[in-house]
């Protein structure tokens, strides 16, 4: 069909603190909790009707740019900084345009304008994605169908106009050919400081919600787990020896390795993987493996072949997926995964399976892949969103831990009346449990049924009057914006 083309009119950019229940461990940083972004965004359509769509996304320190010269502080900042940026853009592009459209116009001018700011571009991509995300919502709304329909009729006019290699590619047909799964298994991620047995644990909780790996498994039933890496083979060794004795008393058991870019080469990645292969006490959980996550930091992960080590089990992109041509280089280099995060865009994740079925179908091995990787998404908007992406995209688990560091709602700031809003509205998903409401994980599972209903997985909201206007930090234009945008303001 005809993507249908809009304006954007405004933009609301708001943010709320989200404690965490437990400390959280990845690579040198731990956290206890940090803000999260909500954007409320208006478009209006070529016969002048209005709509609004809703999104939000955490603002996670020290992953999008992990450089020892930026603070937990400056990170965030940094990151609204990129909300206002892409804010900025949108609403100055007075020509309607598709949904897309709106993305790959402006996809060039932004990284440029971040490059000048000497950001990374995780940190640049980061507003766009986030918006682009509340406007799809909005087009949705306002058509009065699914996010699920909408891709299957490619509503958002998704083409191959910023990525050339998948020039000649049926894009439309790809999208039509997606059927959404009911429902998704829960892949629990192991933190590098998480007790792994109900005796490790030193730090109470103020709540009755499991906080070891065992506890974990005994509430929700997971059999799909993520397990962080610290980049000294040796340790990480150790840890998995003593995580295997917990997962080898399950019947069937997946696992990824996460690096977190702490390997420093390709030789002790290789090292990590020799004693993986030849250590026995571990040998089931290496035969559980899968795949392993971003082991090398992104300033060397495309720089060197890693088709060796890749041979024991396919290696995966993270935070080298900065780009949307990142997996066509990291391919060249051996890499076989890309990651899905709500964080890197929609777009890029329904670009980038498209290359996997353009490669796949190609004669030999299919081994090209997706995998859904969200560690800190919060229930609400954020979750809901992603987890109608990775349903669709028809991966059978995704990383789903927010609800394990955070208090559900009540983690997040939300008040009663917002929390049973969001349960009405999506029943199959949350469940009232000790006081608050959370993410449902039955069996290893999260039910995604009442994800279909119109919009972008959004028919609850939270009270944007009751949000805090977006935080200081550097503005895009050379001034400081207010968090209320619109097209009249910035003419």
């Amino acid at each position: 069909m005809l993507a249908p083309r809009f304006r954007v009119v405004a933009a609301e950019l708001h943010e709320r603190a989200v404690r965490f229940r437990m400390p959280f461990r990845f690579g040198a940083t731990t956290l206890d909790g940090c803000p999260q972004a909500f954007v409320r965004a208006t478009i209006e359509l070529a016969d002048g009707r209005r709509a609004h769509g809703v999104a939000a996304e955490m603002m996670i320190p020290k992953w999008f740019d992990k450089s020892a010269e930026k603070s937990n502080a400056d990170n965030i900042d940094d990151l609204r900084d990129s909300l206002r940026c892409a804010s900025d853009v949108y609403l100055a592009a007075h020509a309607p345009r598709s949904a897309f459209a709106h993305f790959a116009e402006h996809y060039e001018p932004l990284l440029r304008a971040g490059a000048l700011r000497a950001q990374e571009s995780l940190v640049i991509n980061y507003g766009a994605a986030v918006l682009d995300r509340a406007l799809l919502d909005a087009l949705c709304r306002a058509l009065d169908v699914s996010f699920a329909t909408a891709v299957l009729a490619n509503v958002p006019g998704v083409d191959a106009s910023i990525t050339p290699d998948l020039a000649g590619t049926d894009i439309d047909a790809f999208l039509a050919a997606l059927e959404p799964r009911q429902s998704i298994a829960a892949r629990h991620t192991v933190g590098l400081v998480d007790p792994l047995t109900a005796g490790e644990i030193i730090r109470c909780t103020q709540d009755e919600l499991p906080q070891s790996l065992d506890q974990v498994i005994a509430r929700y039933g997971n059999t799909h787990f993520k397990l962080k890496l610290s980049g000294d083979a040796d340790a990480d060794i150790a840890r998995l020896l003593r995580i295997a004795v917990v997962l080898d008393d399950l019947p069937e058991y997946v696992v990824t390795l996460d690096g977190n870019e702490q390997y420093a080469d390709v030789e002790s990645l290789q090292g990590l993987i020799d004693a993986l292969r030849t250590t026995p006490r571990v040998n089931r959980l290496a035969e559980s493996t899968r795949f392993i996550e971003q082991p090398l930091a992104r300033s060397v992960a495309l720089n060197v072949d890693v088709g060796a080590a890749a041979r024991w089990r396919p290696l995966l992109i993270d935070e080298s997926d900065a780009t949307v041509d990142a997996f066509v280089r990291a391919r060249k280099f051996g890499y076989d995964g890309v990651s899905s995060k709500s964080c890197k865009g929609v777009y890029k994740s329904l670009l980038n399976a498209a290359r996997c079925a353009r490669w796949n179908a190609s004669p030999g091995r299919r081994r090209y892949f997706v995998s859904g990787e969200d560690l800190t998404m919060q229930p609400g908007l954020g979750m809901q969103q992603d987890l109608a992406l990775v349903s669709l995209l028809q991966l059978p688990d995704v990383e789903r831990n927010g609800h394990h560091y955070a208090d559900g709602f009540g983690g997040g700031g939300a008040d009663d009346r917002e929390q049973e809003n969001f349960l009405a509205a999506y029943p199959s998903l949350y469940e009232g449990l000790h006081g608050g409401v959370r993410l449902a994980i039955r069996g290893g599972m999260i039910d995604l049924a009442s994800l279909a209903a119109s919009g972008f997985a959004s028919l609850a909201e939270p009270d944007f009057s009751a949000l805090d206007p977006l935080g200081t930090g550097d503005a895009c234009m050379n001034a400081r914006s207010p968090a209320h945008r619109t097209q009249e303001n910035l003419a």
